[in-house]
């Protein structure tokens, strides 16, 4: 507290003022004691020229920021509260500066959550890191063998993304960052010592300050951030790096996360590749054509498969599998994979189709699954323009075929279901089918298929054999398309089972002969 007379004149220091102005005493003259902006405001308000009423002043006396308060008395003489007010604008300057680095590091997180793409979270980062922290920002991925992914971002500029071969011990501290190391401070990085790669088109004036941090990922390093000021902008304070730090977590873990989405995606799709059924063409002048529905539209694998495994020259038979595992879903697919490769081992004793679905039952019961399969197989050879059919089923559907006039003939093999008995005992059928003649093979989705005027009514075999008897000389894959035409419709939107159906056809025209050891047709055209 200072009383002041109307002159200007000291007329009582407390002990908290002397504190605050040593060697003020009584008696002093204003002016030589304090700050002009105290001295300016008692004048103003001994002449008149200022209200009391007017607020605070605020000012700064030494190193601390003081509000002052006059309070006139009736003897002219005007009484100074100074209170300090400097802890507690350091506070709110803080709170201001957490709530805007919180704000950013929020918009940080979901800028960068939005994308699981790493080019473009790559891109997002160096961009948010140019607007908020620097001038310029160079993000630098791991390496692919000598050659680094780059991303330059200067601040309200274009991004560019290169791929290049550089030296990173070239940047103090980009080695140890890009290992996960502790970021070394920007104090200890002298700007001169980076090169000319590291600073992106568009960044003016040579570079005054730089930080270099690592982006932390889940478990390895994602790459390291670093940002660049010019010559003729602020040095970056000690908080800066604190808070470049955080935002460098944020963009490590979300780049980590995109890379590990992009790698289980590279690997689903992998796996997705070799459990999908193949697309299916003519082989050794026979028409072939299959057709796939998961249970679920989302799916693409279930618990229904075929494969089509040519003979190794046209005179060799090709064999035809269609199954279907019970359950739907992933689990159902992991073992539809399971059969497929295992019927793809038996190969060489699939003559003898008794034989491929003992083994595969006995590989099945071994492997202690708890589900199991149903099979048909069919052994395909063409003669002339006639095909000859072997058919074996294990617990399936037995296969259709669609007669040249228009007849539906149910192929009468028969036999237990694979993986659930010791052995699986079959019969197996021989047939031909002559030129626009079709054997279809499916599994129950397609007459289970429950819909209908009111959606509860299966499709029905009889609708399937009415459906087929107007598919009669069409090539195979006119026979599928219609099949699952009619079925589609008449699911409408309801809920179904796994459908696989596969047709095999003889040709309407052109006998299959071999010339050369290359099957070919008379009129000149060659089998794919």
């Amino acid at each position: 507290m200072l009383v002041v007379d109307r002159h200007g004149g000291l007329v009582r220091v407390n002990q908290a003022a002397r504190t605050l102005l040593p060697g003020a005493e009584s008696g002093d003259r204003l002016r030589d004691t304090v700050p002009a902006w105290l001295h300016e405001a008692h004048r103003s308000i001994s002449d008149g020229s200022r209200s009391t009423s007017a607020g605070p002043l605020s000012g700064r006396i030494n190193d601390r920021l003081l509000e002052a308060h006059p309070t006139p008395s009736d003897d002219g003489d005007v009484v100074w509260w100074l209170l300090d007010e400097t802890d507690r604008r350091l506070a709110e300057t803080a709170l201001t500066d957490a709530r805007t680095r919180t704000e950013i590091l929020s918009e940080v997180s979901s800028a960068l959550l939005s994308t699981l793409n790493v080019p473009r979270c790559m891109e997002v980062a160096a961009s948010m890191a140019a607007e908020h922290f620097a001038e310029a920002a160079v993000l630098v991925a791991p390496p692919h063998g000598k050659r680094y992914p780059l991303t330059y971002a200067c601040h309200g500029g274009p991004v560019r993304q290169v791929t290049r071969k550089i030296e990173a011990a070239e940047v103090p501290g980009l080695t140890e960052a890009l290992r996960g190391f502790p970021p070394v401070p920007a104090r200890w990085i002298n700007p001169d010592d980076i090169p000319g790669w590291l600073i992106p088109d568009g960044f003016t004036g040579p570079v005054g300050s730089v930080i270099v941090t690592p982006l932390p990922g889940h478990g390895v390093p994602a790459g390291a951030l670093v940002l660049l000021r010019s010559s003729t902008e602020q040095a970056f304070t000690e908080g800066e790096e604190v808070f470049a730090r955080l935002f460098a977590a944020r963009a490590g873990a979300a780049l980590s996360a995109a890379r590990l989405y992009t790698e289980q995606a590279t690997i689903t799709g992998t796996l997705m590749r070799e459990l999908l059924p193949p697309t299916l063409n003519r082989v050794h002048g026979v028409e072939y054509a299959g057709g796939y529905r998961a249970a679920k539209d989302h799916e693409r694998i279930g618990g229904d498969f075929y494969d089509v495994h040519p003979g190794s020259d046209p005179t060799q038979e090709s064999l035809v599998v269609l199954g279907d595992v019970a359950g739907k879903g992933l689990d159902a697919a992991v073992l539809t994979g399971k059969i497929r490769n295992t019927l793809h081992a038996l190969l060489p004793l699939a003559e003898d189709h008794q034989r491929v679905l003992n083994l595969l039952n006995g590989a099945l019961i071994s492997s202690h699954s708890t589900r199991f399969a149903t099979l048909v197989l069919a052994s395909v050879r063409r003669r002339g323009g006639r095909v000859q059919v072997r058919l074996t089923s294990a617990g399936h559907l037995p296969p259709l075929i669609v007669r040249a006039d228009g007849t539906v003939e149910e192929v009468a093999t028969g036999g237990n279901l694979v993986g659930v008995l010791p052995a699986v005992t079959t019969n197996t059928v021989r047939t031909v089918l002559e030129p626009g003649e079709t054997c279809l093979l499916y599994t129950d989705g397609i007459t289970e298929a429950r819909g209908g005027p009111l959606g509860d009514e299966l499709f029905g075999e009889h609708r399937l054999r009415r459906a087929l008897a107007e598919c009669a000389g069409m090539p195979a894959e006119a026979v599928v398309e219609r099949v699952q035409m009619l079925t589609a419709q008449w699911l409408g939107a309801g809920r179904h089972d796994d459908m696989a159906l596969v047709a095999v056809s003889a040709p309407k025209t052109g006998l299959l002969t071999v010339v050369n050891g290359h099957a070919s047709r008379q009129n000149g055209r060659r089998d794919m």
